[in-house]
């Protein structure tokens, strides 16, 4: 028998539209016919699958990637992994990416002329942990410039997928930090209409996580699905 919940919808103003003109990419990428649903199979569950054997644990550390530390702000991203009724989900890959802290990613598409870190690349993978824990150390990222519109810059934000146990079980969405000006101005954040569900967002400081005289801790926390659900960008 099907789970109904596999096809729940999202609550109102909780999720972002596919088509938001302010963000101009989603007006050429964004589906113009109803979407259609695929059946669901076993061997979308039964493989290839994840496990903690294939991520090293040094991939969750962004800062000792490469023979010398990055430039820029020390951070310690923590969180939790969760269902809608709180549980903990384990055994999830998280993937992060991001600029680097003077707002660069080292891609080949980034032209900004702000300088690359030799000693960054920007990217990491953990495996969330029994209680659907998952920890970062990586570098506060910049703010850069993206041309969307009239003197245009994308707040510091971090890139995040989640993966279940098989490829076909993906969810992306990105995460900013607050206090941040820039936040009232970028399309990607204002796309989600509730400003409840936009705070969701939010990495918030976590005292308990900073390390003395290192590295600030932040903490960033994903529901996966219910009232309370992280804004995705796939949903």
């Amino acid at each position: 028998m099907s789970d109904p919940r596999a096809y729940r919808r999202s609550y109102w103003q909780t999720q972002p539209e596919y088509l938001f003109p302010a963000y101009k990419s989603t007006v050429k990428r964004a589906p113009t016919k109803p979407l259609v649903m695929p059946p669901q199979t076993i061997s979308e569950i039964t493989g290839p699958l994840f496990g903690r054997s294939h991520v090293e644990p040094q991939e969750a550390d962004l800062t000792a990637q490469h023979a010398g530390e990055p430039l820029g702000e020390r951070m310690i991203v923590t969180g939790r992994v969760l269902d809608e009724n709180g549980r903990p989900v384990r055994d999830a890959l998280i993937e992060i990416w991001q600029a680097n802290a003077a707002g660069r990613y080292r891609h080949a598409v980034d032209q900004h002329d702000a300088p690359l870190d030799p000693n960054f690349t920007g990217c990491g993978r953990v495996v969330t942990d029994d209680q659907g824990r998952y920890e970062f150390k990586t570098i506060k990222p910049g703010a850069y410039p993206w041309r969307n519109h009239y003197n245009s810059w994308r707040p510091a934000h971090i890139h995040l997928s989640i993966f279940g146990h098989g490829f076909a079980q993906r969810l992306v969405t990105q995460f900013y930090f607050a206090g941040d000006p820039l936040l009232e101005y970028d399309p990607m954040y204002m796309s989600v209409p509730d400003e409840r569900a936009r705070k969701r967002l939010i990495a918030e400081f976590d005292w308990e996580h900073t390390v003395p005289e290192h590295a600030l801790g932040y903490r960033f926390d994903i529901v996966l699905r219910g009232r309370d659900a992280t804004p995705m960008e796939h949903r």
